[in-house]
């Protein structure tokens, strides 16, 4: 059965060379070093490509000296419930566009903003004016007891910004998915899941992430500490 048959919506960007990367950071690469056409006994390959690459999650230890790192985060943030908004049209993500749009007991946030266009076509340089979270937005999402957010490009802070946009969210414990691929999420709750690569040490790793209906109404989730 293919994933479009069972109502799924892939949300993950596959990683390859055509990928936008973000300045200064690694790329892609795959380098076959054994190949069946060369007689070897198996295909094998060598992958490498920057942490922040693709669809990611943003640890603790990303911005916070002594933060948690991608293998100790809470798994159960990434499955559950998720309510995406989407927000078109606008530069930044302020709290006064996330609160008349937030549903009740809302535990996990993707926001599909104009970024999603970035993913069409050809492809693209990085994009230095992408749409992203303000300070404001974050402390908002902190304060409502949403513990996951996720965003359509490879940041949840603006690029350049000074806000502590990374450091409000992921200090307070929320998990920050970034890279999405929101082309075809429609706004509502769906039910998402989502885990992240367990690699001992990393301030942020892929993560293969999936939304799919809900069989019914959209269970009412408690905060936690």
């Amino acid at each position: 059965m293919k994933s479009e048959d069972a109502g799924l919506i892939d949300l993950t960007l596959a990683l390859g060379p055509d990928l936008p990367v973000w300045p200064g950071t690694p790329g892609f690469s795959l380098e076959w070093t054994k190949r069946l056409g060369r007689g070897d006994s198996s295909n094998d390959s060598r992958l490498s490509l920057g942490s922040h690459m693709g669809t990611h999650l943003d640890a603790p230890l990303h911005v916070l000296p002594g933060g948690l790192s991608a293998e100790a985060v809470d798994l159960d943030a990434f499955l559950g419930p998720a309510q995406v908004v989407h927000l078109p049209g606008l530069r930044e993500v302020a709290a006064r566009d996330l609160e008349p749009l937030l549903a009740p007991g809302v535990r996990r946030l993707l926001v599909k903003t104009d970024n999603s266009r970035l993913w069409d076509g050809p492809p693209r340089p990085f994009a230095t004016d992408f749409t992203a979270l303000t300070q404001d937005a974050a402390e908002l999402l902190v304060c409502a007891g949403v513990r996951l957010v996720g965003v359509d490009y490879l940041s949840v802070q603006r690029f350049g910004s000074r806000d502590a946009t990374h450091a409000v969210l992921l200090g307070a414990g929320v998990a920050v998915l970034e890279g999405l691929d929101l082309r075809r999420a429609e706004p509502g709750i769906h039910e998402l899941l989502c885990l992240p690569m367990k690699v001992a040490g990393a301030e942020a790793v892929p993560v293969r992430a999936v939304l799919r209906p809900l069989p019914g109404p959209a269970p009412r989730e408690e905060a936690h500490d």
